[in-house]
């Protein structure tokens, strides 16, 4: 599939979609295809997403598999379980779920339906995050200090890339988070952070690349910097509770 046209890919990614729905989802009273690959961004290698929603279900499930060619995730509902997934999303600062429903081509018989809910997930995608507070704003800012503190002085190469590798998502959550913007796991932090300002994703990249290479200085320094935006390293008087359960009678 390299060598085809990536609007023809996509194309072919949702008549594709149109087939499995049919074929496996019977039944399902609307269906969000979405992915890379329906935006003209995939490859070869990327897959399908569905979001499948049936009118009522047990409980909500997700599934892999090939079909005619295209590797596919679905994520099967009903408008219960997908509200609680959504909302879940919101309130993690990683809208996965809220920006395949949002994105999503629309398949199936209740169109005015999903439209509904399309347009509540836009709405969520618009509102942005919620800001940076509490237990969780201490904590990310915690694990930005502890990982930047193991940059501190000389270590071997492979350990500054171990370091580094841990540091790049909790910074890039910090910095994306800490500005309002929603933040991206893995492929999507340095693509929402390049979307939010160019200058500060191409430092970070720099950064980051010369830390995988062993050198942390320009990324520790990085670390620095975000965290005097949030006031600076936290570690002394930080303490985390354990829940009241979190015991083992003997």
């Amino acid at each position: 599939m390299d060598d085809i046209p990536k609007h023809i890919l996509a194309e072919r990614a949702l008549a594709a979609a149109r087939r499995c729905v049919a074929s496996r989802f019977a039944g399902a009273a609307f269906v969000f295809v979405t992915g890379s690959i329906m935006r003209g961004e995939g490859t070869a290698f990327s897959d399908i997403d569905l979001v499948v929603v049936f009118p009522a279900l047990e409980r909500a499930w997700r599934e892999s598999f090939i079909d005619d060619g295209f590797p596919v995730e679905a994520f099967v509902h009903d408008p219960q379980t997908l509200a609680h997934y959504l909302h879940h999303d919101a309130d993690s600062g990683y809208p996965i779920m809220v920006n395949m429903v949002a994105t999503g081509s629309i398949l199936g018989p209740d169109i005015e339906r999903a439209r509904l809910i399309q347009a509540q997930a836009a709405g969520t995608l618009a509102a942005g995050p919620k800001p940076l507070a509490g237990v969780g704003y201490d904590m990310l800012r915690y694990q930005v200090t502890d990982l930047a503190d193991d940059l501190r002085g000389a270590r071997p190469p492979e350990e500054i890339a171990a370091i580094a590798a841990q540091l790049h998502q909790k910074l890039a959550d910090l910095i994306l988070l800490g500005r309002g913007a929603w933040a991206g796991r893995g492929k999507w932090a340095p693509r929402v952070m390049r979307k939010l300002d160019a200058q500060l994703a191409a430092e970070f990249d720099a950064a980051f690349r010369l830390a995988a290479g062993g050198d942390g200085a320009r990324f520790l320094a990085l670390a620095d910097s975000e965290l005097a935006r949030h006031g600076g390293r936290c570690f002394d008087g930080f303490r985390q509770e354990a829940p009241l359960e979190a015991r083992r009678l003997e």
